[in-house]
């Protein structure tokens, strides 16, 4: 493989977590970026970045929503000798208007996605669609948990990719040639509407889950009603609206493209993950 390691940003999390697991199984050396690792590794402290990135050569990044941090830490990437980046974008940063003027994880992409195109080492930009593990692992748990997802997405489908293919996505990317240069758009086979994403959860769980579709304004009242800020409730309607708006049912070909394989299904996830909706 190689001696250097592997830097994982995001390494804790839903993709990250997992491209470390993928990396470690293949017996490369990985470093964990994480503020309570070692070495210590904090987006907002930039005096951390250093050690972070001494003798690597390849990153994995995981940009953190909502800061214009991408661009000086690829600069800075790129100045102590790393060759390889690969970005977890997000879909529709392409798509004027996709992500909603007010939604700051559309201008951390955009910004991002140009700042590894202007690097001049080898890049590859991954946009997936919503993360399967959303239901199980991310924000939306909570809510099939108690039973009842609101959300301002209206009858919209959504094509969600599983975090276990993004994430072979991106160990192909960091350990293979041929991926350089390249934008792999991400999705599951096949598009679902959020009530027919709960109800597949319902019937291999046994629980009783319902989506209720609600007005964008009502739901932004609802979370600052239980102490959201008001910047970021609005945030995640933002977020939301692609699926109301009908942009997040197509299909893209991205894992196929990058490792040769159908992506998972939804169902095949729901059966994987019933674990996770047993607490």
């Amino acid at each position: 493989m190689t001696e250097h390691p592997f830097l994982v940003t995001g390494g804790t999390g839903t993709t990250g977590g997992r491209v470390v697991s993928l990396l470690r199984a293949q017996g490369a050396p990985v470093r964990v970026a994480s503020r309570h690792g070692e070495p210590r590794f904090d987006w907002l402290d930039r005096t951390t970045w250093d050690r972070a990135l001494d003798g690597v050569r390849a990153v994995y990044l995981v940009p953190l929503d909502g800061h214009l941090l991408t661009r000086p830490f690829v600069e800075r990437a790129v100045r102590l000798g790393v060759e390889r980046v690969v970005l977890l974008s997000g879909r529709g940063v392409d798509v004027p208007g996709y992500s909603g003027e007010a939604n700051s994880a559309g201008a951390t992409h955009v910004d991002g996605e140009s700042a590894v195109r202007d690097s001049g080492v080898a890049w590859t930009i991954l946009r997936p669609a919503w993360f399967a593990q959303n239901f199980s692992e991310g924000v939306f748990r909570d809510a099939v948990l108690a039973g009842e997802l609101r959300l301002p997405a209206g009858d919209g489908a959504v094509s969600f990719v599983d975090a276990e293919d993004i994430a072979a996505v991106a160990v192909a990317a960091l350990t293979e040639d041929g991926h350089a240069g390249r934008t792999y758009e991400l999705s599951g086979p096949r598009a679902l509407t959020l009530t027919e994403a709960v109800a597949e959860i319902a019937a291999a769980t046994g629980r009783a889950v319902r989506y209720v579709p609600v007005p964008p304004g009502e739901f932004v009242a609802g979370l600052t009603a239980r102490g959201w800020p008001a910047a970021a409730a609005e945030d995640y309607a933002e977020a939301v609206s692609p699926i109301r708006r009908g942009l997040d049912e197509h299909l893209s070909d991205g894992v196929r493209r990058a490792i040769g394989r159908r992506p998972r299904d939804f169902t095949d996830y729901v059966r994987a993950s019933v674990s996770a909706w047993r607490a």
